[in-house]
């Protein structure tokens, strides 16, 4: 026929079942190499290699600087972000927004510092790690501190629960230690000792000089409230040495600070004027306007304790101009960190909202997987149960067919022996019918000879014939019967051949 197209035989012979077998093989294949992949892309992502180790030395680095010179923290920081926003590294980014959130509230910039802190916290958030959200709760809180004590504390209860549920014992005593800040702010100095004796409990066993020393700092300070002036001055004094030898530039002077009040309350001028000098040069050299402002009040009170009221309203009056530039600042700033407040109020319900919707997703997708692993068994375990069945199929056939051989072989080999037997059994029949002529004949022969026999025996004992005649004869009638058996041992012989040999009458 023109045109006809001889059918592929080689796809019309595979079965159906096989043809989806070898497309659900293709289609597993399919999906782990792109898992595969999305995994690569993963890990690859994840770890950028000797540029992360730099953007993490440039944090700690910058973290290392704060107390000392937190412009530098500032310089650090940034620089770290942009490595580490070109590297798409989000613990990296996230870190170093939380160093300069940092810099800034050292730098007594709490507007900048908030939004810093903001941005580290969603980055920590997005990526799951709840160390970075505990110690970003524990800046916020520092920085409310300085308008809001209870929230403060609040922030200080959030980030506590979090480093006791991961158990992180630094980050546990740097939290002690700022909600005895919060304490002593509300002037519950008792609670705030406690903490404080927590956290340098914590900083002792695992030898963190600088926080021990903060400790040190802190409950100098609560001694002196407490009217305990010998306890203070000693802790204080200790912590100013131990803090100018680890270069804690802002530590000495906060703390040269409460040294002036107490010196000057103790009406030692000389050694109030010395510590005055002193940090008001860390605080210059820091450009800290806020512990600038805190030294000149400090400066007043003493002038106006030694009697020295000319210059003491001399210092009242930049005081004066201080505050008013400060009130002004304070009220933008506090404005702008309830603003910033409410917008995290918003973004943690958002954050919630999103959480709980990756919590659904995950599940889902642990059940679709847990699903889809079922059904591979399943389908594994049919396929092999019917490539099973096929074999043993296959092999049934093939004994059929080898049985039904045999059984061929069988019925030939019958239908054979079925003819020899009867080939034999009519030679026996004709062998049988010429044994019974060869015995009649035999008889026949043998009984003529052996009645002369017994005639010749009867004469002789009658004495009826001569001996000589008698014996001849009888070895005649002998020659006959040996003649006789003879001729019938031929003829049984010759019959076994098929041959008949005719007989004697």
């Amino acid at each position: 026929m023109v045109g006809y197209r001889q059918p592929n035989l080689k796809y019309r012979s595979i079965p159906y079942f096989y043809l989806m077998k070898i497309k659900f093989l293709r289609f597993c294949l399919c999906f782990f190499g792109c898992l595969s992949v999305a995994v690569y892309a993963k890990a690859d992502s994840g770890t950028p290699g000797n540029d992360a180790n730099e953007v993490k030395k440039m944090n700690r680095q910058a973290f290392a600087s704060r107390l000392t010179n937190p412009d530098q923290t500032i310089k650090l920081a940034t620089k770290a972000l942009a490595l580490a926003t070109k590297l798409d590294y989000p613990e990296g980014m996230a870190e170093a927004n939380r160093e300069l959130g940092i810099g800034y509230y050292i730098s007594n910039k709490p507007d900048s510092a908030i939004q810093f802190y903001l941005t580290a916290k969603k980055i920590y958030e997005e990526n799951h790690n709840l160390k970075g959200v505990a110690r970003i709760l524990n800046n916020i809180g520092n920085l409310y501190r300085e308008t809001d004590d209870l929230q403060s504390i609040k922030y200080f209860n959030d980030a506590l629960q979090i480093a006791l549920k991961i158990k992180d014992q630094s980050l546990i005593g740097s939290i002690y230690l700022n909600i005895g800040n919060g304490y002593n702010n509300l002037k519950q100095w008792g609670q705030a000792l406690d903490y404080y004796n927590k956290s340098s409990a914590i900083f002792t066993n695992t030898k963190d000089t600088v926080y021990t020393i903060q400790c040190l700092q802190d409950k100098g300070v609560i001694y002196s409230k407490l009217g305990q002036i010998d306890t203070a001055l000693a802790l204080l004094l200790k912590a100013n040495t131990e803090a100018k030898a680890k270069d804690l530039n802002i530590t000495v002077a906060s703390i040269d600070l409460t040294l002036i009040s107490i010196y000057t309350a103790k009406s030692q001028f000389d050694k109030a004027d010395y510590y005055w000098q002193e940090g008001l040069s860390y605080a210059n050299q820091l450009k800290n306007t806020q512990l600038e402002y805190d030294f000149k009040v400090a400066r007043y009170q003493t002038l106006s304790k030694h009697g020295l009221y000319k210059e003491a309203l001399d210092n009242l009056v930049e005081i004066y101009k201080t505050d008013s530039t400060n009130y002004s600042n304070n009220a933008s700033v506090r404005l702008k960190l309830l603003e910033a407040r409410s917008k995290q109020d918003d973004q943690d319900q958002k954050n919630l909202r999103t959480i709980e919707q990756n919590k659904y997703n995950l599940r889902l997708f642990i059940a679709s997987s847990i699903v889809a692993c079922l059904l591979a068994v399943v389908i594994f375990l049919l396929m092999n149960n019917v490539n099973r069945k096929a074999k043993i199929n296959k092999h049934l056939t093939e004994l059929n067919e080898q049985i039904s051989v045999q059984k061929e072989n069988l019925n030939q080999i019958n239908h054979h022996l079925e003819e020899i037997i009867d080939e034999r059994t009519k030679d026996l029949q004709v062998k049988n019918k010429k044994l019974a002529d060869y015995s009649l004949h035999l008889s026949h022969q043998i009984r003529g000879p052996i009645a002369t026999l017994k005639g010749l025996l009867n004469l002789e004992r009658d004495r009826l014939i001569e001996k000589d005649e008698c014996i001849k004869l009888m070895n005649k009638c002998v020659s006959d019967i040996d003649e006789n058996i003879i001729d019938m041992s031929g003829m049984l012989h010759e019959s076994s051949k098929g041959v008949v040999k005719p007989g004697k009458n």
